[in-house]
């Protein structure tokens, strides 16, 4: 049983959820803290674009000066990325709903749903970090996919505003180390509903 993280190779896979990219780079330190070599990656969406929540080029620049490595945010760069195959896990944090139901249904057209496709098919961990305005909606399906396959385990998660947003959905960032280091042993972090 493995007992830290110390040492794991992770890739840290984010999407597009915009209004979380702060907690994304909290809990990127936070791994680098704890001795993860974490390996970034970033779709296609989450890399292009500047919204009001902050410049891309500013948020590019914060996450490879925390890990020290370069992005990869192509399917061929993917294709082409040596540390893919001495990844340990890969953690999608933030996952969107288009991503998680891209991966529901087996479309791999991001460097995010690339990567993860070559993490199921090689028997590795996959964890989710939910965050996400329709979850408990139409796509509520696409966690119930996910969620039945072996290899994919859940950082718990909780409506993020149950008065406004009432079928959104957001993991609970401070929880992925834990979540991570369950996954590598082959355990879903319980309870998956956060409170």
């Amino acid at each position: 049983m493995i007992q830290s993280l110390e040492g794991i190779n992770l890739g840290v896979a984010i999407c597009g959820s915009f209004g979380t990219f702060k907690n994304t780079i909290e809990m990127v330190k936070q791994f680098i803290e704890l001795g993860v070599n974490v390996y970034p990656i970033m779709s296609y969406t989450a890399y292009e674009n500047t919204t009001r929540f902050g410049l891309r080029e500013e948020f590019i620049e914060q996450i490879e000066n925390v890990t020290k490595k370069q992005i990869v945010h192509t399917t061929e760069g993917v294709e082409t990325w040596d540390c893919m195959v001495t990844l340990d896990a890969i953690l999608i944090a933030p996952c969107t709903g288009n991503t998680l139901a891209k991966l529901a249904n087996d479309i791999t057209d991001t460097p995010v749903t690339l990567v993860t496709k070559a993490m199921l098919k090689n028997s590795k961990p996959v964890v989710i970090a939910v965050a996400t305005n329709d979850r408990l909606g139409s796509n509520l399906k696409n966690i119930g996919t996910m969620i039945k396959n072996q290899n994919v385990y859940f950082v718990p998660f909780n409506q993020s505003d149950p008065q406004s947003k009432p079928y959104a959905l957001v993991a609970n960032f401070l929880l992925a180390p834990d979540s991570v280091l369950a996954a590598v042993n082959q355990k879903q972090i319980q309870p998956i509903i956060s409170t």
